[in-house]
């Protein structure tokens, strides 16, 4: 087993790492540059974008043809934790969410017309876009299919209604995908549909408020009031949906958990930094045993998780949809950016639970990490099915 990355993979690291620390830390640092929902001004993440483009660090998942650096997932983990050591980074190299699954799932699936039209201009950040799946309750969240958005055909097109809610970055997307029901066979009932956001026959009727910080666009509730939908805007086939949907949240939640790392170990170094140089009782915090074992604790976590990240990207890389894998890392990760923002806000004390460092917005956005994209009793029981079939062969080597 070699865990060693590929040069040209370490090198991107490195110059993201410098690239983060240079240009995105300092932005962070001013409050200024935040908008009303905590997250990086539109502004400042037009000018800190545009040096990224110039750096060659932008859109590391999307294809080379549309402007991305088209590397491998053992690249994007590589690049996405180390973007991820400032709050803005993601945004600033176009590698954040919901952006980059929708990305990833137009480029392996989309028409060459739909991906000229849908795709690059996602890519080149011209707009936003969102994943519209999430129902409220009686309709589909975690199981697609109780999902109850219907689209029906009438007059040579697909005329959609029905009701989602939570759905990130809708507030400020352009480009859409939207899941919806087409019949009721439980494998190929959904379907996938193309849309902007110009078209008649839908609203966003609120944006609904969080603890936050949010996305830009927030997470909002839409209504589809006769929503019209092409043919020529349908994403693979009509009953296709489900299988589009497992093809985009597979990379997307292994994404989240490439970011996650880095915010872990953003919060590690502040918690360090603080603790080499506060005392009390005439003793430095970093040589207090209690401190010190909370640190080997998650920096012991932080590691697992990027073993586990690295393992699933590998895997998909091979083709493997790394279900069981991505799982396991979606557990674990989620459970180390709480944990880790947590211990931070303690060593640091009441600056911790101040705005004077970023612990206090990681804390609050760390809560999300165990819901979103399947629960945290949702992978475990994924991972306990596939533990039912496979039994000892459930930590066989390889794929």
């Amino acid at each position: 087993m070699d865990f060693t990355l590929p040069p040209e993979i370490d090198a991107l690291r490195l110059k993201t790492r410098a690239f983060v620390a240079e240009h995105v830390l300092p932005l962070e640092a001013d409050r200024a540059h935040y908008d009303a929902h905590e997250n990086i001004r539109d502004d400042v993440l037009d000018a800190v974008r545009a040096k990224a483009k110039a750096a060659g660090l932008w859109a590391p998942q999307a294809p080379t043809e549309f402007g991305g650096m088209g590397l491998p997932v053992v690249g994007w983990a590589a690049m996405y934790e180390e973007a991820n050591r400032s709050i803005f980074g993601p945004a600033a190299l176009n590698c954040a969410a919901p952006d980059d699954g929708n990305m990833n799932l137009l480029a392996k699936v989309g028409t060459p017309a739909q991906k000229e039209r849908w795709l690059r201009p996602i890519v080149e950040g011209r707009v936003r876009s969102s994943f519209v799946m999430t129902e409220p309750h009686p309709g589909g969240g975690s199981d697609p299919g109780m999902m109850l958005t219907r689209a029906e055909r009438v007059g040579g097109k697909w005329v959609i209604r029905g009701r989602k809610w939570y759905i990130t970055g809708a507030g400020a997307a352009e480009h859409f995908i939207l899941m919806a029901r087409t019949s009721d066979d439980p494998r190929k009932g959904l379907t996938a549909f193309l849309f902007h956001k110009d078209q008649p026959g839908w609203r966003i009727l609120r944006r609904i408020p969080i603890m936050g910080p949010e996305e830009h666009g927030g997470h909002c509730e839409l209504e589809f009031e006769g929503l019209e939908v092409e043919d020529e805007n349908v994403l693979m086939g009509v009953g296709d949906g489900l299988k589009a949907t497992q093809i985009r949240l597979g990379p997307a939640r292994l994404t989240h958990c490439m970011r996650w790392l880095g915010l872990s170990k953003r919060c590690m170094e502040i918690a360090a930094e603080y603790a080499d140089r506060r005392h009390g009782f005439g003793v430095r915090l970093a040589d207090r045993e209690t401190v010190q074992v909370k640190m080997g604790e998650i920096a012991q976590d932080i590691q697992i998780g990027r073993l586990l990240v690295m393992h699933a990207a590998w895997l998909i890389d091979r083709g493997d949809f790394a279900k069981k894998a991505v799982s396991m890392a979606k557990v674990h990760v989620a459970d180390t950016l709480h944990k880790a923002a947590d211990v931070a806000i303690q060593i640091n004390g009441a600056r911790g639970y101040s705005q004077d460092t970023v612990l206090e917005w990681i804390y609050r956005y760390a809560r999300q990490a165990r819901l979103v994209d399947g629960a945290t009793e949702v992978h475990r029981m994924v991972l306990a099915g596939a533990y039912a079939k496979e039994e000892q062969d459930f930590w066989r080597w390889g794929a």
